[in-house]
């Protein structure tokens, strides 16, 4: 660069920590397309496995405790945000979670950067004070709501202005997420490692619910509904603890005094979603909360599998009742046994077409990456 060239614009995203879910997914997808832009991309948390990942984007981390959350570590964090957008020349600080977005608030206003924020949860206000705590996430010059059901929230509880929010719905990757790009080998792997019989005549049709092992997920609510559904279905629940081992063998203390030892199978995390969808007939999503988004329904659906959702949330903008899946009531065991039942009846035919709207619904509806990417940029360039 000439000396008296300007630098790039930089951006810098704030999070927790780098580890895993999907707001270190999005926080990595939006480096990507800062590089691919020309922006400089920068990222602090309090690291991760993921700062590799990061890096090779062609982004940099600095490493900083955000995962903190008293007061005291959240004025320190303020701080070192403050001197670091100062030193960086930072001109938009991203905030995607609720304890840094505190510090990042803050240091936005003694550096001069503009705040961005994404709202990215349905926030529960169980205690008092914790509408106060989540309103940071509402309090970026412009706030990024993952759906209409999550803009919707924002407004209704913190009175935000209508023209400070962006609706940008978390995208699926497709060039991943893609059923002409998964090698047999692939789909041969993991019926060995979860014990499936091969494809053909006579297999028994399998259910995936793909997420964390956690209560409010519905893992519990398959099981009940697997329990009234007649035939040899397997059920597959594909998902990591994360520490909730407490739950995870409720699940199978459940499963084993129903009788289903056989039929519904924990079978752990996987690296490889895109090809575990590809074994299922249908996915569910069947959370007792409402999802602020639920990006395993579009990834279901980008894989060409009709999706059957719980009817809350933002399911209700990317599940299409009888068009791309169905929606039941929450925790309704006996409304997703029957919806199962439905699902299972119909011809392969009928369910591939099915998958196949599905599938155009993620792309023609925005609901992918490069959406998402660019949507965001624009939001960024808005406040340049």
């Amino acid at each position: 660069m000439s000396p008296d060239r300007a630098p790039a614009p930089a951006v810098l995203q704030v999070l927790p920590a780098l580890v895993s879910g999907g707001v270190e997914r999005g926080t990595l997808e939006i480096a990507e397309a800062l590089v691919g832009a020309g922006f400089r991309a920068l990222v602090a948390s309090a690291g991760g496995p993921l700062v590799a990942a990061l890096e090779r984007l062609g982004a940099r981390h600095f490493p900083l405790p955000l995962d903190r959350r008293t007061p005291p570590a959240l004025w320190r964090n303020a701080k070192a945000l403050a001197d670091l957008a100062r030193r960086e020349g930072v001109a938009v600080i991203h905030a995607r979670s609720r304890a840094p977005a505190w510090s990042a608030l803050l240091a936005a206003r003694r550096s001069g950067a503009r705040l961005v924020t994404t709202y990215h949860g349905a926030y529960n206000e169980g205690f008092p004070g914790k509408r106060f705590y989540n309103s940071v996430m509402a309090r970026g010059e412009r706030v990024i709501a993952i759906s209409r059901f999550i803009a919707g929230l924002i407004a209704e509880r913190h009175r935000t202005d209508p023209a400070r929010i962006r609706v940008i719905p978390r995208g699926v990757d497709l060039r991943a997420f893609d059923p002409a790009a998964v090698a047999p080998q692939r789909l041969a792997a993991l019926r060995a490692a979860w014990g499936l019989p091969g494809p053909g005549a006579g297999a028994p049709p399998v259910v995936m619910l793909p997420g964390r092992i956690t209560r409010w997920k519905g893992q519990a609510v398959l099981v009940e509904a697997m329990a009234r559904l007649p035939g040899e279905a397997i059920a597959l629940l594909v998902g990591g603890a994360e520490g909730r081992s407490g739950f995870r063998a409720e699940l199978e203390s459940l499963i084993a005094a129903r009788g289903l030892g056989r039929r519904v199978r924990l079978v752990g995390p996987c690296e490889d979603m895109a090809a575990a969808l590809l074994l299922c007939d249908v996915a569910v999503n069947a959370s007792t909360d409402p999802e602020a988004f639920g990006r395993t329904v579009i990834e279901a659906q980008a894989m060409g599998r009709p999706v059957i959702a719980t009817d809350h949330g933002a399911a209700r903008e990317t599940v299409a009742e009888g068009e791309t899946g169905w929606r039941v009531p929450p925790g309704d065991a006996a409304a997703l046994a029957a919806a199962l039942a439905r699902a299972l009846a119909l011809p392969p035919e009928a369910r591939a077409a099915m998958g196949a709207r599905a599938r155009r619904a993620v792309v023609e509806g925005g609901y992918t990456t490069e959406a998402m990417q660019r949507a965001t940029l624009a939001v960024y360039r808005e406040l340049l």
